[in-house]
C-alpha cells in the first residue's frame, strides 16, 4: 500500500518516546477527517508490541510474531473501540476498554487501546472514560483520534498529550490519491480528483472515499436541487429528496462545509465548494455573521440528535427551511 509520507513527522515523538522509556499513557491525535489518523495510530500500536525493534527505528519490523498477529489483525493486546449504529461511543465500550486496559497482556509487553473518534463518545461513555485516563495502569497505551472541528471534553483533552496531524501538501496529497488508485486499478477523471481533493479539504483518503462512491453524483443532484429551494422554484419536499441519495451523515457534512464557506464569505474568504460560491456570496452580501454561526449550531445540533433516532428526513426539512431564512424577503416564494 502506498505510504502516507506526511505521516513521518508526526511519528517522530512516539518514536523518541519510546527510545526514550517516556511513552505518555494517553495521546489525543487529531486532525481533518481522511488525513490518515487512524493508519497513523495503527502504526504506533504495532510499533509499541514489536519483538524486534530496534532503537532508532520508526517502524514495526514486520516479522516478528507480534507483528504478524497485527498483520493478520489478530493481535490480542491490540484493540479499537469505535461507534457503531448509534453513531456514538457507548458506555459499554467504554466499559469494555477499561476492562481490557487493567487485564494483564496476553503476549505483548503491553496493551494498546485506540479509540477511534474520541470526539463521539456520548456524555455517560465520556465520564466513564475519565476514569481511566485518571487512574492509568503501567502497561497500556490509550490512543484516542479526533477529528478537526468536533470538540471533546476539556477533562478528557487535558489528561492526554497532544498531537496534530497535518494535511499533506497538495502535491503530496495528488501523488498519494494518484498513486492509490493505481494500484485498485480505478480510474477517475482529473477534474473529478481535483474536486474530491477540494471537497475533502486536502485530506487525500478522504478524496478517495468521495471517489470510490456516488458522492460526487449525489452532491451534484443535491446541489442543483438546492440553488432552486433558494430561488424559491421548488418545494422543501422536492429539495429534500435530493439530499436522500445522500445519506444523512453525508447531507449534515455537506450542508456544514456550505455552512462554514458562507462564514469564510463573510469574512471576505474563498468558499471551499466551488459549486456553492455564488450562492454563499449572495447571502453573505444580506446578513450578518452570526447567522452563519447559527446555522452551525443548527447543523451540529442535528448530528448530536442522530443517537436519538430523529427522522433524518425531518431534519434535512428544518436545514433547508434554516437556509431559506437567509435570503431576502422580496426573493422568496410567496
Amino acid at each position: 500500500m502506498t505510504q502516507m509520507t506526511w505521516l513521518t513527522p508526526v511519528m517522530e515523538p512516539f518514536a523518541q518516546a519510546l527510545d526514550q522509556g517516556r511513552m505518555p499513557h494517553a495521546t489525543l491525535i487529531h486532525g481533518e477527517r481522511g488525513v490518515g489518523k487512524r493508519q497513523l495510530a495503527e502504526t504506533i500500536a504495532a510499533l509499541l508490541v514489536c519483538d524486534r525493534r530496534v532503537a532508532g527505528s520508526r517502524q514495526a519490523c514486520g516479522e516478528c510474531r507480534q507483528c504478524q498477529l497485527v498483520a493478520g489483525e489478530s493481535h490480542p493486546d491490540i484493540r479499537i473501540y469505535q461507534p457503531e449504529k448509534s453513531r456514538m461511543i457507548r458506555i459499554d465500550q467504554v466499559r469494555a476498554l477499561s476492562q481490557f486496559a487493567v487485564a494483564s497482556p496476553q503476549v505483548a509487553r503491553l496493551k494498546v487501546a485506540i479509540l477511534d473518534r474520541a470526539d463521539q463518545l456520548n456524555i455517560n461513555a465520556a465520564n466513564a472514560l475519565l476514569k481511566t485516563l485518571e487512574e492509568p495502569a503501567s502497561d497500556v497505551v490509550l490512543l484516542l483520534l479526533q477529528e478537526t472541528g468536533r470538540p471533546v471534553l476539556p477533562t478528557i483533552r487535558s489528561r492526554c498529550r497532544v498531537m496534530s496531524v497535518p494535511t499533506p501538501p497538495a502535491a503530496e496529497a495528488v501523488s498519494w490519491l494518484l498513486a492509490r488508485l493505481e494500484e485498485r486499478d480505478e480510474a477517475s477523471a482529473p477534474e473529478q480528483q481535483a474536486l474530491a481533493l477540494q471537497l475533502a479539504r486536502g485530506a487525500p483518503r478522504l478524496a478517495l472515499e468521495l471517489l470510490d462512491t456516488s458522492f460526487l453524483e449525489h452532491r451534484k443532484a443535491a446541489l442543483d436541487a438546492f440553488r432552486q429551494f433558494m430561488k424559491g422554484a421548488l418545494s422543501v419536499a422536492t429539495a429534500a429528496k435530493a439530499f436522500r441519495d445522500l445519506g444523512h451523515e453525508a447531507t449534515l457534512n455537506l450542508m456544514e462545509g456550505w455552512a462554514n464557506d458562507l462564514a469564510r464569505a463573510m469574512a471576505g474568504g474563498q468558499p471551499r465548494d466551488p459549486g456553492i460560491d455564488e450562492v454563499v456570496r449572495y447571502l453573505a452580501s444580506g446578513n450578518p455573521p452570526w447567522r452563519a454561526q447559527e446555522l452551525v449550531d443548527a447543523i451540529r445540533d442535528s448530528r448530536r440528535a442522530l443517537v436519538n433516532n430523529v427522522n433524518p428526513e425531518l431534519e434535512t426539512d428544518r436545514l433547508l427551511i434554516q437556509w431559506r431564512g437567509l435570503m431576502p424577503r422580496r426573493r422568496r416564494a410567496g
